[in-house]
């Protein structure tokens, strides 16, 4: 499999010599796994494509493997409407919910095991994360540093006390509020060891160092081993982290674009329909830079700016910032895409508006969904300065007013979650978004970690009995959001290649005009984000819109 691309990408990282070596035997792994998986010959998305995320054990009955039972609710609830669910780390981990992996080779016992993977990627196009950055601190890899094995001395990214670059440090982007580097001791001395995140502040992942080639040959095994157990979009988690160079930020540094090529390059090679989703929570001119020239990296990048600025946009019943940066959106090539989304496992982030909205405006951001039970996370700038990262809530409970009419709020949500649906991409609903749950304050107090008011567990008997009365808030928004999923499904108009134009109606209307070329069909999407009833003329025809209410229109 060795070829001169991916020997240029080896020499840029580890210098001529050593990338003949490496190349060799990332043939020979690429090789042997090549002739183990199978690959099917899929379209890369359409207008029929909504994903859905979930924790392995989000969904649980007694004496079950929980992913026999996520598998079961898939099949139950959602069979026929979503073509791809992504899987939240199932691997065995320390903390982090996750993604603090100790091995990567078998799944949770609680959850399951690799049969119930393959049995859930044969009827839904599997998403999983490939956790590349750092491994926990009870990985057999970082037991055997700790042991002084010298096969695993260089595998993470160490120094002794007095040989610390304290400076040099100073200029390392954090993600955290954690110190960067952790102390630990090994069988002879103590060393102080890169480690990027911490769960609040706990630190038990350490960071790999990629400059070492055999990290990188283990960690292909890795991903080559998701793709053999059948899944099909790679999330290459905190991916812009993977490089550390002394003297810069140590963030989205040009190795880690080349270690994402080499990937895709390997993808190409062993199973063409498999893509890459790179999550980069930064601005949102860094996040798109993992397209790479539209061919050569990421498929799929997330949309980071979208939900601070659909919150933004509710909050102010004003559009502006939103439709200036819709206006913006585009992709290198049609092999490229966006992944649209409201809620996920973390918080709603402020990284990907950081040039979008000003201090003053994240600031009001903040403080509005603190009124409305929310907390915020902060990290450390390089001043020594703490500033929010992220805003910590389910997407119910940060977006509704308590005193609002049920109704008028189911409306609301409803409408934000028709934004991300109608925008250009492929739209993901996380699985407490489907029931439009509130904040689970249990599991914060029980843990400590804030991101845990996002991740509530379901007993699947109990969550059955709420989606069978239909007075349940559960019952009542899990129907509307299927209908909307059904709805746009129907659309050839919101194939996530087909054309976007952001109209200037109203600032309180997000008005989207999406044109298929190939189907010529056109659909208007109006998307009124103010408690005003407003009234709008658009292709010659007048529009009239309750408060916080959407309309999907097909025009042609």
């Amino acid at each position: 499999m060795i070829k001169d691309s991916l020997l240029q990408k080896l020499a840029l990282l580890y210098g001529t010599q050593e990338a003949t070596l490496v190349g060799s035997r990332l043939s020979k792994i690429v090789d042997e796994y090549k002739a183990k998986i199978s690959y099917e010959n899929t379209t890369l998305w359409d207008e029929k494509d909504i994903f859905f995320i979930s924790y392995p054990d989000s969904f649980q009955e007694k004496d079950t493997a929980t992913l026999q039972t996520l598998l079961k609710f898939l099949e139950v609830h959602l069979r026929g409407m979503l073509d791809g669910v992504h899987i939240l780390p199932f691997f065995p981990y320390s903390s982090d919910r996750g993604f603090s992996i100790t091995d990567y080779s078998q799944v949770k016992k609680e959850f399951g095991n690799w049969q119930d993977i393959l049995n859930i990627s044969s009827k839904y196009r599997l998403m999983a994360d490939f956790v590349l950055n750092h491994v926990s601190v009870k990985h057999q890899w970082f037991q055997e540093f700790l042991k002084g094995n010298e096969a695993f001395k260089d595998y993470f990214i160490s120094y002794k006390k007095e040989h610390i670059p304290t400076e040099y440090l100073k200029q390392v982007y954090r993600p955290r509020a954690t110190p960067l580097l952790t102390p630990f001791q090994t069988s002879n001395e103590e060393k102080f060891v890169w480690t990027t995140f911490s769960v609040e502040t706990t630190t038990d992942q350490a960071d790999l160092n990629y400059k070492n080639p055999e990290v990188l040959l283990a960690i292909v095994k890795v991903l080559l081993q998701l793709l053999e157990k059948g899944v099909r979009i790679i999330r290459l988690d905190a991916v812009g982290f993977i490089w550390k160079e002394i003297g810069t930020n140590c963030f989205n540094r040009p190795q880690a674009h080349t270690i994402v090529q080499l990937f895709r390059d390997i993808l190409n090679e062993v199973c063409p329909s498999a893509l890459l989703l790179t999550q980069t929570s930064t601005s949102h001119e860094n996040n798109i830079s993992y397209f790479g020239d539209g061919v050569n990296e990421s498929q799929i990048v997330y949309n980071f700016a979208l939900p601070p600025l659909v919150l933004y946009s509710f909050y102010t019943s004003d559009v502006t910032r939103l439709s200036s940066w819709a206006k913006q959106l585009k992709t290198p090539s049609k092999s490229t895409t966006f992944l649209n989304f409201l809620a996920v496992h973390d918080g709603i982030g402020t990284a990907g508006v950081k040039e979008i909205l000003s201090e003053e405006e994240i600031k009001f951001l903040c403080k509005q969904a603190v009124e409305r039970g929310a907390m915020l996370s902060e990290k450390t700038l390089p001043t020594g300065e703490k500033a929010v990262y992220e805003i910590n809530s389910t997407w119910w409970s940060v977006l509704h007013n308590q005193d609002e009419v049920f109704e008028v709020s189911i409306r609301k949500y409803l409408t934000s979650v028709a934004i991300s649906f109608a925008l250009a991409g492929i739209p993901i609903l996380y699985y407490l978004s489907l029931f439009a749950e509130e904040n689970d304050i249990t599991d914060f107090q029980k843990t400590g970690v804030k991101r845990e008011v996002n991740r509530k567990n379901f007993d699947f008997i109990a969550l059955e009995k709420l989606l069978q009365n239909p007075g349940s808030r559960e019952s009542l928004i899990s129907h509307r959001v299927k209908e909307l999923v059904e709805k746009r499904k129907n659309f050839s108009a919101f194939h996530p290649n087909a054309k976007q134009e952001i109209l200037d109606l109203d600032k309180r209307i997000l008005a989207i005009l999406r044109t298929n070329d190939e189907t010529k069909e056109q659909i208007l999407c109006l998307h009124n984000v103010s408690k005003d009833k407003v009234q709008v003329a658009c292709e010659g025809r007048t529009f009239s819109l309750k408060p916080y209410e959407f309309i999907w229109e097909k025009i042609s």
